[in-house]
C-alpha cells in the first residue's frame, strides 16, 4: 500500500509536469528570443545605462554577472549589519560579521544555506528586502547563463552571447515574478501565512504560553521553491506548518521546484530548432531522478533497526502529515535540484537514505538541477560524453554541430573538477587543522564518530553545489564554518559560471559542421545511455572513497 501511495503521488506530479512542460518551455524560449522590450524594462535600462540591443561577448557577459552579484553580496551584508535600525526589525539585533557574510554569500549564490534560525535572527525587512529579492535575481542569473550557453551552441561564427542585463530582467519580471504571484495565492489558499505580524503570545491548552512568529511567508515560500533557492522563513523550513500545512501543498511545493528545470530542455530544443535534442536531455534527467527517488524511498521504507520496525517505519525527523513516501519525494526533489528546502530532517534519515541525498548533490544537481544551473551542467556533461565517444571511435567529437576540441574539453573538465575540489578540501581542512578540528568536534558535530563526519561532508557538499540543505544535527554558526562554507558557496557558484560562459563563447565562434556518417547522433537512446554512464562514472565515482568513510560505513555496519 505504501508503494502504491508513492506511485500515485509520482504519477500526479508527472502529469502536472507534462501539462506544464511544453507551454512553459516555449514561453521561456519566446522570452529570451523576443526583440521587444516592455515599457517598464526600457525604463530600467535607461536608469542603469544599458543598451538592450547591444550584444555582449562571453567576457562582458561574465563581468555583468560578477558585478551584479558583488553588489548583491554587499547590499545583503549591509542590510543585516544595520538590521537594528530598520523598520519591522522586530527588535532583533544585527547578526555577527561572519554570519552576515555567510548569509549574503549564500543567498547571492542561490544556495540559501542558513546557519541561523530565521525567525529568531532576521526581521521582516531583511527577509523580504534582502533575502527574497536575491531569491528572484540569483535564480534569474542561473537561467540567463543557461540561455547564453544555448545561444553559443545555436549560433554561427559570432563573438556574442546576448545581453546579460536583458536576460536578467526578462527572467525576473516575465518568468519568476508572474508565477510567484499566482503561486503565492495558491499557498495562501492552502493555509500558508502571509502577514506582517511580529511575535504573538498565546496560551496553550496545558496552560502554558508560546510565542508564535508571523511574517510574509507565502510570497517568500513560492520563490524559494520556484527559483530552487531553498532558504526557509522558519528554521524548520518546509516542515513548518506555516510554510507547508497539508499533503496537497507539499505536492504543490514539489511541483514548484521541478517546473522550470524540467521545462528548460524544451526551451533548449526550441531555441536550437531541434526538439529531439531537448527530449534527449529531458529523458536523461528523468531516468536519474526516478532511480534516485526509488533508491531513497526503498532505504527509508526498509528502516533498518529495531526502533523503526516497531514504529512501522523510519519516521524520526519526518512529519506525520506527509509520511515516508511524500517525504522522500520532497527530499529527492530538493537535493537533485539545487533547492535545499526540506520537509524533514535529513540528519534523521537512515544512513543509506542520507547518503542518497548527498549523492544527488554530488552528481552535480543536474536531474533536473537548479533553474538554469541544471541545464548548463547537463550540457557540459554532454560535451564530456561526446568526447569520450569520439575517443572510442577515433573521430573528432562533435555536439550540436560544433567541434569539441582541446579548449572545449579543458573547460568542461575544469567545470566538473571545481565542486569536488571544494567539497573534499573543505571537509579535509575541517578535520586536519588542529584548532579547527577541536572546534568542529566540540561545537559543530552533535553526533560524534562516522555520522559526525557525514554531517561535515554533507555541509560542504551542499555549499559547493549551491544546494543549501543540511544534516540538521550540525551547528554551523561558528567562525570557521561560516567563513569556509561562505567561500565554498561563492566559488562553487561563480567559477563554474565563468567556465560555462567561456565555453559558450568558444562554441559560438565556430561554424556548424554538417553531420556525416561518423557523427554520433545525440538525440537517440544510445546517447542517453552514454550520458547517464558518463554522469555516474565521471562525477559519481569521484566521491566514492569519501562516502565510504561516512554514510556507507555507517549504513553497512
Amino acid at each position: 500500500m505504501t508503494w502504491w501511495s508513492a506511485l500515485l503521488g509520482l504519477l500526479t506530479l508527472a502529469l502536472a509536469l507534462a501539462v506544464l512542460h511544453r507551454p512553459l518551455g516555449d514561453y521561456m524560449a519566446w522570452v529570451f528570443t523576443s526583440d521587444k522590450d516592455a515599457k517598464a524594462e526600457r525604463v530600467l535600462y535607461r536608469m542603469i545605462g544599458v543598451d538592450p540591443r547591444a550584444e555582449q561577448t562571453s567576457g562582458a557577459y561574465l563581468r555583468g554577472v560578477l558585478m551584479f552579484s558583488l553588489v548583491g553580496v554587499l547590499l545583503v551584508y549591509l542590510l543585516q549589519r544595520t538590521q537594528q535600525w530598520l523598520p519591522l526589525s522586530l527588535g532583533l539585533p544585527a547578526p555577527s560579521e561572519p554570519l552576515s557574510f555567510n548569509t549574503a554569500a549564500s543567498f547571492v549564490a542561490n544556495t540559501n544555506w542558513q546557519s541561523y534560525s530565521p525567525e529568531q535572527t532576521l526581521g521582516h525587512t531583511v527577509q523580504f528586502a534582502g533575502l527574497a529579492v536575491q531569491n528572484f535575481v540569483s535564480a534569474a542569473v542561473g537561467i540567463a547563463v543557461a540561455v547564453a550557453l544555448i545561444r553559443g551552441f545555436a549560433s554561427r561564427r559570432t563573438a556574442t552571447l546576448g545581453n546579460f542585463w536583458v536576460d536578467l530582467f526578462r527572467g525576473t519580471f516575465r518568468i519568476l515574478l508572474p508565477i510567484s504571484v499566482i503561486g503565492s495565492i495558491v499557498l495562501i489558499a492552502g493555509g500558508v501565512i502571509q502577514n506582517f505580524n511580529g511575535f504573538t503570545e498565546i496560551t496553550t491548552q496545558a496552560g502554558g504560553t508560546q510565542s508564535l512568529p508571523g511574517g510574509p511567508v507565502a510570497s517568500q515560500e513560492v520563490i524559494k521553491l520556484l527559483g530552487t533557492n531553498g532558504g526557509g522563513f522558519f528554521n524548520t523550513n518546509s516542515a513548518h506548518p506555516y510554510e507547508n500545512p497539508t499533503g496537497w501543498t507539499n505536492l504543490f511545493e514539489i511541483l514548484l521546484m521541478l517546473a522550470i528545470p524540467f521545462s528548460l530542455p524544451r526551451t533548449f530544443g526550441t531555441i536550437l530548432g531541434d526538439q529531439r535534442q531537448g527530449r534527449a536531455i529531458l529523458a536523461t534527467m528523468a531516468v536519474i531522478f526516478l532511480a534516485s527517488l526509488a533508491a531513497l524511498t526503498a532505504f527509508e521504507l526498509a528502516g533498518s533497526g529495531t526502533a523503526p520496525q516497531l514504529a512501522g517505519g523510519a519516521m524520526e525527523g519526518k512529519e506525520t502529515r506527509f509520511g515516508i513516501t511524500a517525504t522522500t519525494l520532497f527530499s529527492t526533489t530538493s537535493t537533485i535540484t539545487s533547492t535545499g528546502a526540506v520537509n524533514s530532517m535529513h540528519d534523521s534519515s537512515t544512513a543509506l537514505g542520507g547518503m542518497m541525498t548527498m549523492i544527488n548533490m554530488m552528481l552535480g544537481e543536474i536531474a533536473p538541477g537548479g533553474v538554469g544551473s541544471g541545464l548548463y551542467g547537463m550540457l557540459v556533461l554532454a560535451v564530456i560524453a561526446v568526447f569520450i565517444a569520439g575517443l572510442l571511435v577515433g573521430r573528432t567529437p562533435e555536439y550540436l554541430g560544433k567541434k569539441i576540441g582541446p579548449r572545449e574539453i579543458k573547460l568542461a573538465s575544469l567545470y566538473i573538477l571545481v565542486t569536488p575540489t571544494l567539497v573534499l578540501t573543505g571537509t579535509a581542512l575541517s578535520f586536519a587543522i588542529p584548532g579547527v578540528r577541536e572546534d568542529v568536534i566540540a561545537t559543530s558535530i552533535s553526533n560524534p564518530g562516522v555520522h559526525g563526519f557525514s554531517e561535515v561532508l554533507y555541509a560542504f557538499t551542499s555549499a559547493a553545489n549551491n544546494n543549501g540543505s543540511a544534516f540538521a544535527g550540525i551547528t554551523a554558526n561558528t567562525p570557521w564554518l561560516n567563513s569556509a562554507l561562505g567561500v565554498a558557496m561563492l566559488l562553487g557558484r561563480f567559477v563554474p559560471i565563468a567556465l560555462v560562459l567561456t565555453l559558450a563563447g568558444s562554441v559560438a565562434k565556430q561554424d556548424k559542421v554538417p553531420a556525416t556518417a561518423g557523427t554520433l547522433p545525440t538525440h537517440r537512446p544510445m546517447f542517453v545511455g552514454l550520458l547517464i554512464g558518463t554522469i555516474l562514472i565521471v562525477t559519481g565515482l569521484t566521491y566514492f572513497p569519501v562516502l565510504a568513510l561516512g554514510p556507507l560505513a555507517e549504513g553497512l555496519v
